[in-house]
């Protein structure tokens, strides 16, 4: 199918991706459940204020921000042995259509004048179940669709809608709040879910041919993360991105608290530095996209350690306007870890168990930040906001040599004679 002419625009990497019709409806369905995802991340913690009972808006704000995301991790692991024959196509809209339902009950309960906080936290803990396997087929689906040299731009293109989303999201979701109540941007949310389960229902072609194809043995389909145990390098790079999610834990923690008890400044300070860290990851994972091939490893911990290095002038006494540009270029440097991520997987792991090990993948790393987070209060608390920040960035860069360094050894050591150490990235 010759491209479209509006295409001709974008890099060459980007255009062939634009001539699977499939892709082309997929694409839009995700970037719009990424924005609704995005004006959530305002809309849960505020709704969860207005319904608290008198003294107790910090329990239910951080019981729904967690519902909203950490069932996915027990669901990936308790479902498994029942989810792992499931296509990816029928995943991604069996977990759209639960977020769309339970969602839009959000605003519904609320509209009768029964939305109590425990029934708010159950709705939002029900939504997030099969987030973990969504994911999963999500990027299932992109593989088995689409050539593995356009697997890369794919996931550089999903991933920056995910990063642009929390940009453009939170700052949708304010203007709406001042007009109507959280609770119907939580709808919208879910309107956005309704979408792409619409949208992935009706994709055909490849993406229907990988319903039918053989599924995973099911003696071995709930063993996601015993396949990664016998896979060194798919263990490596989950390995690292656990530790490299860890140690930006803390950093959600003490950038809030370098404005207010360093700087003295408002929030407006702090919206300004996650603004701009979102529009580096943008402009980072489209460029990544953008090039026709990567050394994916060697990329991968540059990126960990060019982000470390981003957060060590923050320890220097140097002046804000540094320590702003510096958390734009980690933006920039971090923006295309998460697509290489995805490519290495995909690229690595065996067609019919793509799904069971980017479930497992899912599972794991969703309790590596929240424990980093954890960490950041009391460190902060001891060490101070700004010494956090520099030795989270030390942290990482420490990480890089140390992956770097097992990783040359085990290349050695699987070609003890100097022979090729192959030629995939």
């Amino acid at each position: 199918m010759p491209i479209p002419s509006t295409t001709r625009l974008l890099p060459p990497t980007y255009r062939p991706l634009f001539s699977h019709p499939e892709f082309r409806r997929l694409l839009p369905a995700l970037a719009a459940s990424d924005l609704g995802d995005g004006m959530s991340l305002v809309a849960v913690a505020w709704l969860g204020v207005l319904i608290a009972p008198p003294g107790q808006s910090g329990l239910v704000v951080g019981a729904a921000v967690a519902a909203y995301a950490l069932p996915g991790a027990a669901g990936a692991l308790a479902l498994g042995r029942r989810l792992s024959r499931v296509p990816p196509r029928r995943l991604l809209a069996a977990d759209s259509r639960l977020r769309a339902l339970l969602l839009g009950s959000v605003p519904l309960a609320w509209a009768a004048g029964v939305l109590h906080p425990v029934l708010y936290v159950v709705l939002l803990a029900g939504s997030s179940v099969l987030h973990a396997w969504g994911s999963a087929g999500k990027y299932s689906l992109l593989s088995r669709m689409l050539p593995q040299d356009q697997r890369l731009a794919a996931n550089a293109l999903v991933s920056s809608s995910a990063s642009a989303s929390v940009i453009v999201g939170p700052a949708l979701a304010g203007l709406l709040a001042a007009r109507i109540n959280p609770a119907w941007i939580i709808g919208l949310d879910a309107v956005s879910f309704a979408v792409l389960a619409v949208q992935v229902g009706r994709l055909g072609g490849k993406a229907q041919a990988a319903a039918t194809a053989a599924p995973v043995d099911n003696g071995r389909a709930g063993a996601g993360l015993h396949l990664l145990r016998g896979e060194p390098e798919l263990l490596g790079i989950l390995a690292l991105t656990w530790f490299f999610n860890f140690l930006y834990g803390p950093v959600e923690v003490a950038l809030p608290l370098h404005v207010t008890d360093d700087l003295h400044k408002d929030a407006s300070l702090l919206g300004l530095y996650w603004t701009l860290f979102g529009a580096g990851a943008v402009v980072g994972g489209l460029a990544a996209g953008a090039l026709r091939r990567l050394p994916l490893w060697p990329v991968t911990l540059g990126i960990v350690a060019g982000w470390g290095l981003m957060l060590v002038p923050f320890g220097l006494d140097v002046s804000t306007s540094i320590t702003l540009v510096c958390f734009a270029l980690g933006g920039l440097v971090y923006g295309p870890f998460t697509a290489l991520s995805f490519t290495l997987f995909q690229n690595r792991t065996p067609a019919a168990w793509l799904t069971t090990v980017l479930a497992a993948r899912g599972a794991a790393l969703l309790t590596a930040s929240p424990v980093g987070t954890a960490l950041g209060g009391p460190l902060s608390a001891a060490l101070g906001p700004r010494q956090v920040l520099t030795a989270s960035g030390t942290a990482t860069i420490t990480l890089a040599v140390i992956a770097t360094a097992v990783r040359t050894w085990g290349r050695h050591r699987a070609h003890p004679r100097g022979g090729p150490a192959g030629t995939g990235p």
